[in-house]
């Protein structure tokens, strides 16, 4: 059962609980509705499904946890929805919640600009007019992703050229004042030149001219692509575990 009083009923009383951590801060974008529930340091908030995720928690695991279950018995969380929570084992939720799927994932913001790369002045902002060699390059190159050209929580696309062909691309998904990287890939044929590196520094210059900060997100078996972020200034990391309720 959740306790009345330690439900916090806007942004600002979320941000301030959770000391306006830079993942709670992209999250809870500015025009984000949202409320919140709390309870021993963990905070675990509430969004509308049309603003991503149902929800996402900071804190201890296991009072996060407790939240997750207690919303559950309420109705307030209901099978198919997914939750960004603070990185746990998934027997942690075994005979409480059923789980349809459990990712790890870590993370990550800066804000530093990173160190100068070579070809990063290669980096352009696309246009309508490059649609279909990104669509072509993401379906090719990264299959999975979940930023696609059409997405409306995509600010821009950036991208790299070799002659006339686009061979990197990568998405803006910044909201609220955080600047957020995703869907960054490389043609295959492609890498190991540098390019990736490239496209990441390029364009966490870019948005930090325009925010305080910038974060990234990567799954924990991508070890290459995490020690690349580190490299390039993204030291900062905050460990989560996403699931899909049954």
């Amino acid at each position: 059962m959740i306790i009345d009083d330690r439900v916090l009923q806007d942004r600002s009383a979320i941000l301030a609980a959770v000391g306006h951590h830079p993942f709670a801060r992209h999250a809870l974008g500015r025009a984000v509705p949202a409320h919140a529930y709390r309870r021993d340091g963990a905070v675990l908030w509430l969004v509308p499904p049309e603003h991503g995720p149902a929800g996402c928690a900071i804190g201890p695991a296991q009072p996060a946890l407790e939240i997750c279950v207690a919303l559950a018995a309420d109705g307030k969380l209901q099978p198919g929805q997914r939750l960004h929570l603070p990185r746990h084992d998934r027997g942690l939720l075994a005979d409480r919640l059923t789980v349809a799927e459990h990712s790890d994932w870590d993370f990550h913001w800066t804000d530093t600009s990173p160190p100068t790369q070579p070809d990063e002045q290669s980096v352009v902002r696309l246009t309508d007019a490059d649609q279909p060699a990104l669509t072509a390059l993401v379906d090719e190159s990264f299959p999975t992703s979940t930023s696609r050209p059409g997405d409306p929580r995509v600010v821009d696309w950036y991208g790299i050229r070799v002659g006339d062909r686009l061979v990197a691309c990568g998405a803006d998904r910044s909201q609220g004042d955080i600047g957020f990287l995703a869907g960054l890939t490389v043609a295959p044929d492609q890498r190991g030149r540098g390019l990736g590196a490239a496209l990441t520094a390029g364009m966490t210059r870019a948005l930090l001219a325009r925010h305080d900060t910038v974060g990234l997100g990567v799954y924990t078996h991508n070890v290459g692509a995490a020690r690349l972020y580190r490299r390039l200034g993204y030291t900062n990391t905050l460990p989560l575990s996403s699931i899909r309720l049954a």
